[in-house]
């Protein structure tokens, strides 16, 4: 009986010592690690320069204005950022600042070379780098007379320019047209 007693504790012994090895394995194999990555969104920012001809910026009391005027009043935008950018431009209406279509009353002469115009938008025909200020977007505004009315006088008649842009970077364009970039915010 003592030869089965000591096969057993020898095999108890083994079995015991592969089982500890088997845990320090486990716990080799099982260790769990945790790490924070740290990703920070890119800023773009811009800013929207309105200067008249000789380069003066434009009166932010506005002007006076009489039918068949036609008024100095560039309008670019420069890229104040480290992020290149698409970017779209809406010319927004208005009398006595409420938004109304007086585009008819107020036309201004869109610089067609760089912009395109697509539902509402005028959308700028390239990649606006940093530090680039885009060529002007209009550079005057005809008050055309045959539609300038008497309910119009007395009123203050606004032209407001509002400013929209998305990343260029891993944003692809559908045949070349800038509308399609993804990201472009709702009104």
């Amino acid at each position: 009986m003592g030869k089965i007693k000591l096969r057993i504790a020898v095999i108890a012994l083994i079995a015991m010592l592969i089982t500890m090895m088997g845990q320090a394995s486990l716990a080799y194999y099982s260790v769990v690690g945790k790490a924070t990555n740290v990703v920070t969104a890119g800023n773009i920012s811009f800013k929207i320069h309105e200067t008249t001809d000789q380069g003066t910026p434009f009166p932010e009391e506005g002007v006076y204005i009489v039918p068949g005027d036609i008024v100095s009043k560039r309008v670019t935008i420069e890229n104040i950022c480290d992020h290149p950018f698409y970017l779209r431009v809406k010319i927004v209406y208005g009398i006595d600042a409420v938004d109304l279509p007086v585009d008819h009353i107020l036309t201004p002469n869109i610089n067609t070379k760089y912009w395109e115009y697509h539902d509402g938008w005028y959308y700028y025909k390239g990649i606006v780098e940093p530090g680039m200020t885009t060529p002007h977007v209009f550079s005057q505004v005809e008050v055309v007379g045959e539609e300038f009315s008497v309910e119009y006088l007395g009123h203050t008649l606004t032209l407001t320019v509002k400013a929209h842009a998305v990343q260029s970077a891993n944003n692809p364009l559908v045949d070349g047209k800038f509308y399609t970039a993804s990201g472009w915010p709702k009104e």
